[in-house]
């Protein structure tokens, strides 16, 4: 029998009406939404639902709105029969965080709380304008370093590894234009300015790590009941003051989805399924390793049909 694992998205997915497609399973989805509104002390669920899509964009409310998305599809998912356990966990970026409370962790609400925070956070460490990132498609991984080694003055660096031939680049925004230039130079296919406001995962972050570490540090954490593999190592934790420290470092330091991916791989998984808005967890897995299962699951007709397909594996 194929051993799944469930893996959550992260920024960029984010969608007006993302969560509004759930017939029977929507009251669900709706009180998950509603508890995260009374921490966060506004209508996030109106928010996500109706918009406006600009204040959706704000990465201080992405991230809630985001996390909740993951866990309540999630909880959905698996609450009923025809899915598997889940045997292991993962998250891109801020799916992290989602994968963390899924696996029980993160309680729902102190996740709320510290997300939003981290949002802030991010988006003051730099000013509005002055960073940026790009996607860099189809040059090997030492390629797109050396060309942000190679992009001048400025902080320019490869900050996650997707894919095989698409790793995104962030800093500076000189220095990461320069750097894109740098890789057409070398053959890429495409690179294209992404359409962000903070420069996420270099080290343009790094204070707003330390300050996110004092935050982390009030949060009650415990060890997960389903294993999760963190971005930063491509491993799993094996204390909870680890899980604190991968978290702190996860904000300045590179995803390394690829070597994630693997990782469960070699634990025997067999499949990975997609919890929360958009497909693109599930497109990567493809360009990772065809022979890996792709499924994903963000509204009631993706459930549906992922149930279909893995009852008649």
């Amino acid at each position: 029998m194929t051993s799944y694992a469930y893996v959550f998205p992260g920024q960029g997915s984010q969608s007006v009406g993302m969560m509004t497609a759930w017939d029977a399973h929507q009251a669900r989805a709706d009180a998950l939404f509603a508890e995260a509104s009374d921490t966060l002390g506004y209508d996030l669920r109106k928010l996500v639902a109706e918009g406006p899509e600009d204040r959706l964009n704000q990465t201080e409310v992405t991230q809630p709105a985001m996390l909740c998305a993951g866990v309540a599809c999630y909880r959905i998912a698996t609450a009923g029969d025809g899915l598997p356990p889940a045997t292991i966990m993962a998250g891109h970026s801020l799916g992290e965080y989602t994968a963390l409370v899924c696996a029980g962790s993160l309680e729902l609400g102190d996740a709320v709380r510290l997300v939003a925070q981290r949002g802030r956070l991010m988006q003051s460490a730099v000013a509005p304008g002055a960073g940026a990132m790009a996607a860099i498609i189809g040059l090997d991984d030492d390629v797109v370093i050396a060309a942000c080694d190679e992009a001048g003055d400025g902080v320019v660096e490869a900050v996650n590894f997707n894919a095989p031939g698409q790793v995104v680049i962030a800093g500076e925004r000189g220095a990461v234009e320069a750097a894109m230039e740098r890789a057409k130079s070398q053959g890429a296919k495409r690179a294209l300015a992404l359409p962000v406001s903070v420069p996420s995962h270099c080290s343009l972050m790094r204070e707003a790590a330390e300050e996110l570490a004092a935050a982390l540090a009030q949060v009650p954490l415990a060890m997960p009941g389903i294993p999760v593999v963190h971005n930063q190592n491509a491993a799993v934790a094996d204390s909870v003051e680890q899980i604190r420290e991968l978290l702190r470092l996860q904000l300045f330091k590179p995803v390394r989805w690829v070597a994630s991916v693997l990782e469960m791989q070699r634990r025997g998984v067999g499949g990975l399924i997609e919890c929360g808005p958009g497909r693109v967890l599930a497109g990567l897995t493809r360009r990772i390793d065809r022979a890996l299962e792709a499924h994903a699951i963000f509204d009631a007709a993706s459930l549906e049909s992922t149930r279909q397909n893995l009852t008649e594996a």
